[in-house]
This record gives C-alpha cells, structure tokens and sequence, in this order.
C-alpha cells in the first residue's frame, strides 16, 4: 500500500478481501454455479484526532492490520488538521454517518463535545467504540486503551526519581483542556505529586495542545516566569520533544528533566541520548487493532468487553531498547 500524505481532512482507504479483483483471471477467480458469493463491503471509519505524529500512524497501522485480516472490509481513516479542532472532528463523525458507514472506531478530540454526533451514530445503529481516549458516552460498544491516571502517575515516579526526590519545583504542560485522556494523565500526575512526591511542588500548569511548536513556546514562558524549577511532565510526546529543544535552546539540557507520554520513537531516542528524562509507553498498535476487531465482532452481534486496557509502562535509559527495535 502506498504511503498515504495526511492533508487537511485526511482520509485512506483500504479494502480487504477485495485484492483479487486486481490479479489476473483464472478458475479461482471465476467460481461457478454454487458457489458462495463474495463477502457484501463492511465499511468502517477510523476517526482520530489528527494524523499528524507517529502515535496517530502506528495507531492507524493496526487498524489497518485488523481490517485486512477480515475479508470484505473497507477501512476508512479520517482526521481533523489538528488535535484541538473538535468542531472539525464533530462535522467528520457526522459525514461519516450519513454516507452509511457500518461502524465507527473514534478517538474523542473533545470527550463532551462529540457526544451529539456519536449518539446521531448510535440512533442509526451505529456501533461506536472508543480508543485512546475515553468519553462519557453509555451506548458505546468499549474503550480500549491506556490507564491514563496511572500513566501519570508513573510519570511523577519517573520524574521524582530523575530530579533525585529532593526538594524542587516542576511543571506540568498537558494537552487540549476537556481532552479525557490528556485531563486523566494530568491528574495522575497531580494526585501522585501530593500523595507521595510532596517534594515536588506543582508551580506552572500551561496547555500545549498537544503539538510540538506550541510545547516549545509554553516551555519558554514557565522557564521565564519560574527559571528554578527542575523538572517538567508533558502529557505527549510532541509537547516534550518541543519543552526539551526549549530547552536546549537556553544551554539547559539536562538539568531540567522532562518526562513524556506516548515513548514514540523520537522520543525514546532522545531518552537514550539523555536529553528527555523518559516517556510512559502506551500500545497505539493495539488500540487500532482491537478497534477495528471489536467493530467487528459488535457487527457479528458477538460480546465485547467494556473495557480493554492496552497497557502502560515507564520508559527510560534502563529500557528504552525494546521499543527502538
């Protein structure tokens, strides 16, 4: 499959089970009198809040997985330009049911927000599943993804544990506000800081929205406003990525540590090379996998958990090999 270029809406498409159409005929490709009919298109839309780092791709990569191994299914993945454009994710949640799909596998942009047009899906007969991020929403079929509180959490471990455990002040930038798994993450981190890194004070608390440039921008501002804290959670990747050039920027590499949350491959790099602190790991594969998989078996009219938990793990320089490979 070519490598697709994620431009304004961007949208793919990949068909399964329906690649035989494309190789040369023959008595298989001909079944006579009898024989069982081809698989009717099961159309399933992935929508993710924006396609624009390695999370939303690997993410897209297992669903892609799921997708060809059923035959008959189409995969379409949309996604609005950026994470923080919930408006534009709403109106893509609502074309996409109106053009009929059978399914919708979603990563809420803005957990309260989308909730109309999920449940414009769920009154169509809709499934809806979740991944990712988690929404309030009760006619969905699961949410399959991270423990985001306890990835917080471990991110203040990780964080007590890089400055030392003494004395010191640290701050925190997190993703769009509203943004379930990024106000979950945030509030791990906060809980763990007071109830067993009192050390560590809380000083600056500054949105990022989860991009890169805008990380660098609010990790200049709380550097001048507060030049003496020590250490810094970003609750993605990019945001760290952009805190840690901010950074180096100003000749400070390494004396304030950054931990990040998604152990993209840039960033775990940049953990083995010393210039991140380390990154809480998530599974984006399997979240996009188990997507299109519990899409399936919701259509099949098969049970699917409520809840499946894709796992979480503290990322640093002690092992940060496996996830380079």
């Amino acid at each position: 499959m070519k490598a697709t270029r994620w431009t304004g809406w961007a949208t793919a498409a990949l068909a399964a089970g329906t690649l035989a159409a494309c190789r040369g005929a023959g008595p298989r490709d001909h079944p006579g009198a009898g024989a069982s009919a081809a698989p009717s298109t099961i159309e399933i839309a992935l929508v993710t809040k924006a396609m624009d780092s390695e999370f939303w791709l690997v993410l897209a990569d297992g669903a892609k997985a799921a997708a060809a191994a059923r035959p008959g299914v189409k995969l379409s993945i949309v996604a609005p330009d950026r994470e923080i454009n919930i408006d534009q994710q709403v109106t893509i949640l609502e074309d996409q049911t109106r053009k009929g799909v059978k399914a919708l596998v979603v990563s809420p942009a803005g957990s309260a927000q989308i909730l109309s047009a999920l449940e414009q899906a769920a009154q169509r007969g809709v499934p809806v599943i979740l991944v990712d991020t988690d929404a309030p929403f009760d006619k969905k079929v699961t949410y399959i993804g991270t423990d985001n509180r306890r990835g917080g959490q471990l991110a203040a471990k990780g964080l007590a544990e890089a400055i030392g455990g003494g004395p010191a002040e640290v701050a925190l930038i997190h993703g769009v506000p509203g943004n379930e798994s990024q106000d979950e993450r945030a509030q791990g981190f906060i809980d763990a800081l007071a109830a067993e890194y009192p050390k560590l004070k809380l000083v600056a608390r500054q949105p990022g929205n989860s991009e890169r440039a805008l990380g660098l921008t609010v990790m200049e501002n709380i550097l001048t406003a507060h030049p003496n804290i020590k250490g810094v959670f970003a609750t993605n990747d990019q945001m760290a990525l952009g805190a840690m050039e901010a950074l180096e920027a100003r000749g400070l590499r390494g004396k304030i540590r950054i931990i990040g949350f998604d152990a993209t491959k840039e960033a775990v790099q940049a953990t083995v090379d010393g210039r991140l602190a380390g990154s809480v790991a998530q599974n984006p594969f399997l979240m996009g996998q188990r997507g299109v998989e519990a899409a399936l078996a919701a259509l099949d009219g098969k049970p699917v958990e409520k809840r499946i938990d894709t796992g979480t793990e503290l990322v640093t320089a002690a092992n940060a090999a496996k996830y380079l490979k």
